[in-house]
């Protein structure tokens, strides 16, 4: 069996009615009824840390989207593994690419939950920055190495955009794209192992139903966790990081004013 390409079920799981989360709307939806509108209005200016929400409340909320698309997923896998064969989408097994729709939406959850900015998911053409931040992010849930720290170097180009208040800037270019390429190709054959394994258990009918939805339950939300716990630790998800940055601001701006009062002697 041919490897899957990890880009072909990146752009064909994002065609799917509703896997496109906007994140203005989904932490407007979390956050309102727990913070003042000022607190909200911050944190989807900049993000909920920003805002000072700490990240033990964040935590709560992101282990009930896991949970609810947990659900979802199951169910739908479940469903899917009922006989019939492979239904293919291009190039792409459909109950994979639905899969991943859901793989896709806890992640935009969860990545605008602990602090990163809009992922620009557009269903008709996904652009490159995109794709290669998706890819590093699902890489982290399938524990394929080298995600993680690239994940952790772009982390602080965006917390410094954050800090300073800077427009959003293209993370990915030049040096990343090597590693983006390794990882997306690892995640295109742990898909195809995953997929022979479920394919043989689709011979037995009921048993294959009952496997695929267990199958989906057992790797889905250990796999959110992962990402969440991940999220969880990182100075964009961190109130004191920016609590620090603002002080340091503040300390700087005093010592240049020093330095202007002194020499103006």
């Amino acid at each position: 069996m041919e490897n899957i390409k990890f880009e072909a079920v990146l752009v064909e799981s994002a065609k799917f009615p509703m896997v496109k989360i906007d994140r203005e709307l989904f932490l407007r939806k979390e956050l309102r009824g727990r913070y003042s509108q000022e607190i909200v209005e911050k944190a989807i200016e900049y993000n909920p840390a920003y805002a000072g929400i700490c990240v033990e409340d964040i935590n709560k909320i992101a282990k009930s989207c896991i949970t609810a698309e947990t659900t979802k997923v199951t169910a739908l896998s479940a469903a899917a593994g009922l006989p019939g064969g492979f239904i293919m989408i291009g190039t792409v097994p459909a109950d994979l690419a639905q899969y991943f729709g859901h793989i896709l939406r806890i992640l935009q959850k969860l990545i605008y939950l602990y602090g990163w900015h809009d992922l620009s998911l557009d269903s008709k053409e996904m652009n490159e920055e995109t794709k290669n931040l998706l890819t590093l992010f699902v890489g982290i849930m399938f524990g394929v190495n080298g995600a993680v720290n690239t994940v952790n170097k772009l982390a602080a180009q965006v917390a410094k955009q954050v800090v300073k208040k800077l427009p959003q800037k293209a993370l990915t270019k030049g040096v990343i794209y090597p590693i983006v390429k390794k990882v997306a190709t690892l995640l295109g054959v742990q898909m195809t192992k995953q997929i022979f394994a479920r394919g043989v258990a689709k011979v037995v009918p009921v048993l294959g139903a009952v496997a695929s939805g267990g199958l989906t339950f057992v790797t889905f939300k250990p796999m959110s966790e992962k990402l969440r716990k991940y999220l969880a630790s990182g100075e964009l998800a961190s109130v004191e990081y920016y609590k620090s940055m603002a002080a340091e601001a503040v300390t700087g701006a005093e010592t240049m004013g020093d330095i202007e009062h002194h020499n103006g002697e």
